[in-house]
């Protein structure tokens, strides 16, 4: 059995002359949930969309289950779940005749699963789609994509416009259904908090390149922040290789690094500060970081981790 579900070589597309996907190369292993993120027009959505045969790449290749994305069999189709933003129903269907017209279209269907989901979002069967509130369509939507139990589930935004709450019962039903069986998830999400509740790998794009593919553990690892402490005022931040920002606040010097390792602990240790201690970032304050526009982006996050670094 193939381990690798996703798998993409050199995955470029041009719309006019600008390019929104660069020669992408990207793999995701069975049974991994990966995170995927990036800024707006980072080129996440056309890469999804490419990968599920939506999009023609304009040049590169991508493949799902061992098939080229744009030739997927209708029994390939069948084992992916898609789950878009914007949570599109059947408006003159009721939440009951959605379900019976999406069970025709697959193999499978796990009825209880239909209506654990649909009772989890207190939805009415009998109500019209288009009565359904923007998180009664999200939960619609995410009972149809996960009744066929499929193998890849691929959700792009699912929380896109959805409220706290709303958005909590969506992820609550997403990681409990999921979690049974040996699910392959690519989650797309501008919400740093909903990625590090289900993911357990991240993959980064920035204008359309791959910046970072690692655990989430390694990602948040790599990211450091430092906190340099003076009795005068804060010098400048020396120049170091993967310097991501640097902020001065009259004696302090905060400094965000990638790949810190022993050589950047002893260029800032060189300005004699009285004090410098690591303070701990959350996922969103190492992501942000690490896609600032005035960071460095000459070096790359993997998934093997050495000391001093990754690899």
């Amino acid at each position: 059995m193939n381990d690798i579900i996703i798998e993409t070589q050199g995955l470029t597309r041009f719309y006019g002359e600008k390019k929104v996907v660069d020669s992408l190369d990207l793999s995701i292993a069975r049974g991994t949930v990966t995170g995927f993120l990036g800024r707006n027009g980072a080129g996440k959505t056309t890469t999804i969309r490419m990968l599920l045969g939506l999009v023609e790449p304009t040049r590169g290749t991508s493949t799902v289950f061992g098939e080229p994305s744009l030739e997927l069999s209708p029994e390939t189709k069948g084992r992916i779940g898609y789950l878009a933003e914007g949570h599109h129903v059947y408006e003159w269907m009721t939440v009951k005749e959605s379900g019976r017209f999406q069970k025709s279209f697959y193999p499978r269907w796990n009825q209880d699963v239909f209506d654990g989901i649909i009772g989890h979002f207190d939805l009415d069967p009998k109500k019209l789609g288009k009565h359904l509130s923007r998180g009664q369509r999200a939960g619609l939507c995410l009972a149809l994509t996960l009744a066929p139990e499929p193998e890849l589930l691929v959700l792009d935004d699912p929380g896109l416009g959805l409220d706290t709450v709303m958005r909590r019962t969506l992820l609550e039903a997403l990681i409990y259904v999921t979690r049974q069986d040996n699910c392959t998830i690519l989650f797309s999400s501008h919400i740093m908090s909903d990625i590090e509740r289900v993911a357990d790998h991240l993959c980064v794009i920035d204008h359309g390149t791959v910046r970072a593919n690692c655990s989430v553990d390694t990602f948040r690892e790599s990211i450091v922040k430092m906190v340099l402490r003076f009795d005068g005022e804060a010098p400048a931040a020396p120049q170091l290789p993967n310097l991501l920002q640097s902020t001065r606040n009259q004696s302090d010097l905060s400094v965000v690094v990638a790949n810190y390792d022993e050589a950047a602990a002893a260029a800032l240790q060189k300005l004699g500060a009285r004090d410098m201690v690591q303070v701990p970032m959350t996922l969103e304050e190492a992501s942000v970081a690490y896609l600032d526009e005035s960071g460095e982006k000459n070096f790359f996050l993997s998934r093997t981790r050495s000391k001093g670094g990754t690899q």
